[in-house]
């Protein structure tokens, strides 16, 4: 592909941190990069706790273990979301409760948590925790459910994988449940190659988390486990990484933001449709994602042209109440209509990145135009 849907775009500042970790020899996990990269990221996010992992996912494992959850629970999670969203509440044995999307944000519905919610209390069996995700950058309704969760003395996790830089009334993702969570997976805002963060509520479950990241060795004078680890933590050359690469977040941010203006701009003809941004928030826009016309354009056949001028592309997340491997997981909705699978049925995410040079996003745009037309000239 010559237009690549999110590569990675490095600051310039990396190298002075990665060439630090191998003067020193700090080229295993845990070194000065990761304090610093913990301690910054808590200040850019304004939140005490954290905790540098090697994934997302090992963050989100963690944030699981911390509270508790075990085999047989269940956890409240959003349909429309990558796999990494759930996978975790498998590894702890527990049940995922699939909540579908609402058309504004594309995020959880409010009105379908609260409706899991009343038929779970009703059956005595309340969720150990609710996991609601920023989808593509956007912030979900994270006030309204927050609140529900409260009202019903439920956890809430923050999935802000993609939307590290997105705020809600100031207050960045992750931040605002009781546990939140970052990737920096290759592809996102900014990157450590792969590695995590995640944000909980005191400095014990930090250490606690720290502990269970480190093969959950006991702090005597030989190797000591009275639970069972995991090697969760990021390394100091990673972490150096994301030093460099921290210092520019928000012209990242900035710059994906316009990315998804001009695309919105250029497209109104079409009659698209996007992620909302809910009052008082701000969307990092980490990929543009939106809703084709399916009475005009079959997003797969989108797809293959994109491809086939050199443009990659993607199909919004498949609901993961549509996934064979949770075929038999309970789905949640308002009415009865899939909202999350017909988001994902007319979705497409187009290149997004924040390297993304103005002449490739009009190729971009002008082969979904050429599209268009195309389809409509057969359609006459």
């Amino acid at each position: 592909m010559k237009i690549l849907l999110s590569r990675p775009h490095m600051s310039g500042y990396e190298m002075k941190y990665v060439e630090e970790a191998f003067s020193t020899n700090w080229v295993a996990p845990l070194g000065p990069n990761v304090d610093g990269f913990e301690q910054e990221m808590a200040t850019y996010v304004d939140h005490s706790f954290t905790l540098a992992t090697s994934s997302g996912t090992a963050a989100l494992h963690l944030a699981l273990l911390l509270l508790g959850v075990e085999r047989g629970d269940s956890v409240f999670c959003q349909s429309l979301t990558f796999v990494a969203s759930v996978n975790p509440i498998r590894y702890v044995g527990a049940n995922p409760v699939f909540i579908d999307s609402e058309d504004a944000t594309w995020n959880m519905s409010p009105q379908a948590l609260r409706k899991a919610l009343v038929q779970a209390a009703t059956k005595g069996k309340l969720p150990k925790a609710v996991i609601v995700v920023h989808l593509y950058g956007v912030v979900a309704k994270v006030g309204e459910i927050r609140h529900i969760c409260q009202e019903f003395g439920v956890p809430l996790i923050e999935d802000a994988a993609e939307s590290l830089g997105a705020t809600w009334k100031g207050q960045m993702t992750g931040t605002i449940g009781d546990f939140g969570f970052y990737s920096f997976n290759g592809n996102k805002i900014i990157t450590t190659s792969g590695g995590g963060m995640l944000l909980v509520r005191s400095e014990s479950e930090r250490q606690h988390g720290l502990k269970l990241a480190t093969q959950a060795r006991e702090r005597v004078h030989y190797y000591e486990h009275n639970e069972v680890g995991y090697n969760y933590r990021l390394s100091n050359v990673s972490a150096g990484i994301g030093r460099g690469q921290l210092q520019v977040i928000e012209q990242r941010v900035q710059a994906r933001r316009r990315v998804f203006m001009r695309y919105e701009r250029l497209f109104r003809p079409l009659g698209f449709t996007y992620q909302e941004e809910i009052p008082h928030s701000r969307a990092n826009r980490w990929l543009t994602a939106l809703q084709l016309n399916q009475t005009d354009m079959s997003r797969d056949v989108l797809i293959d042209r994109l491809a086939n001028s050199g443009i990659e592309s993607r199909a919004v997340w498949k609901p993961m109440h549509l996934q064979p491997v949770f075929k038999d997981a309970e789905y949640v909705t308002v009415d009865g209509e899939d909202v999350s699978r017909r988001l994902f049925e007319n979705g497409i995410c187009l290149p997004s990145g924040s390297d993304l040079k103005i002449g490739e996003q009009h190729q971009v745009i002008r082969t979904v135009l050429e599209t268009q037309s195309v389809i409509a000239e057969k359609t006459v």
